[in-house]
């Protein structure tokens, strides 16, 4: 239990950020699988931006390490590229 005003405030914070990361990188998850399961090449092209629209959101919250979302970019679209072909 807080013992101050201003702990309790955190500890309010802390649970509000940490349901909305876990809602923004479930999405992410979740748009990344379906991504994997297209098949049609322009369809999974159009579909990428968003999906790294969203990688970058998480990164630059720091809720996914800046690593990890540049290795899931480059994978995402080394699998888009592979469509066309």
């Amino acid at each position: 239990m807080a013992n101050h005003k201003s702990a309790a405030k955190r500890i309010r914070q802390n649970a509000k950020r940490r349901l909305q990361n876990r809602y923004y990188k479930k999405s992410a998850r979740s748009a990344i699988k379906k991504l994997r399961h297209m098949s049609e090449s322009a369809e999974a092209g159009s579909f990428l931006g968003k999906v790294v629209q969203m990688i970058d959101k998480l990164s630059k919250s720091n809720t996914w390490h800046k690593n990890k979302a540049a290795n899931l970019k480059g994978k995402l679209t080394r699998f888009v590229n592979g469509l066309a072909k």
